[in-house]
């Protein structure tokens, strides 16, 4: 088994370096594409032997599957430019590679997120299980906005070991995250021929809450928990008020 690893940037110089010393013994090509960097996050993958390929901004859904279409090997590892490998998850697939695999054509990985000091184990953020190392012709994103899908059409089976998640800086990102998240969410919605609810803005946060906090196990989490479980209730609220907004001002702008 031979591994592209596919990573799509924008202005990541504080992360690509970690990333790509992170997964160059598991990776046989590491293909970048960026959108338009004006930091150094381009000269940093060029000197550390990735593969660069320019891409103009469409969406995540468009710009993670050009990349894998760039992916000269048969596997590909798709990562965001602020995720690592655990050590555990760096064994288990260079287990992998030395195998044949005629039953399956994925692999089934968990996400562990870094937050605030702390690594969350709860709150409906981990595991995360989701199929991440897989061959190229069996999977697919879709999605024209924000959290993009993913579509595969194969077998898999899961691998020990999570990818680590280092999202949020502190809570002011996580704030401004949420604001172009939700709205971004609004415009999904919207196309996807959803209308406004005061019902859904006035019951959807607070459910959000007891789902994330108590039946997602947030309390387990402890503080970090209960402001996860907030700002998700925030992110929701704000999610149908923009929809309100869009459907009087469809030039509302992220």
């Amino acid at each position: 088994m031979e591994i592209s690893f596919c990573i799509i940037t924008l202005n990541e110089e504080d992360n690509i370096e970690d990333l790509i010393k992170n997964i160059k013994a598991v990776a046989d090509e590491i293909i970048i594409v960026d959108c338009g960097s004006k930091d150094k996050t381009v000269e940093i993958a060029k000197t550390l032997g990735a593969k660069v390929i320019f891409n103009g901004w469409k969406d995540y859904s468009t710009q993670k599957n050009f990349a894998i279409s760039k992916a000269s090997k048969d596997w590909v590892f798709v990562l965001d430019a602020d995720e690592i490998l655990s050590d555990e998850l760096k064994e288990s697939i260079l287990s992998v590679k030395e195998k044949e695999f005629s039953d399956i054509e994925g692999f089934l990985i968990g996400r562990k997120t870094f937050y605030l000091g702390k690594f969350i184990n709860h709150s409906g953020w981990y595991p995360d299980i989701k199929v991440r190392l897989f061959k190229k012709e069996y999977g697919k994103f879709y999605g024209k906005y924000v959290h993009e899908g993913f579509e595969f059409g194969g077998r898999a089976k899961k691998l020990k070991g999570d990818v680590l998640h280092y999202s949020y800086k502190n809570i002011g990102d996580h704030i401004e995250r949420i604001k172009k998240y939700s709205c971004l969410s609004a415009k999904r919605m919207k196309s996807e021929g959803k209308n406004f609810s005061f019902v859904k803005l006035l019951f959807s946060p607070p459910f959000g809450f007891i789902k994330h906090y108590f039946l997602k196990l947030g309390f387990l989490d402890g503080f970090r928990g209960f402001i996860i479980s907030v700002l998700t209730s925030y992110y929701i609220f704000l999610k149908y008020l923009f929809l309100w907004e869009i459907e009087r001002n469809e030039n509302t702008s992220c």
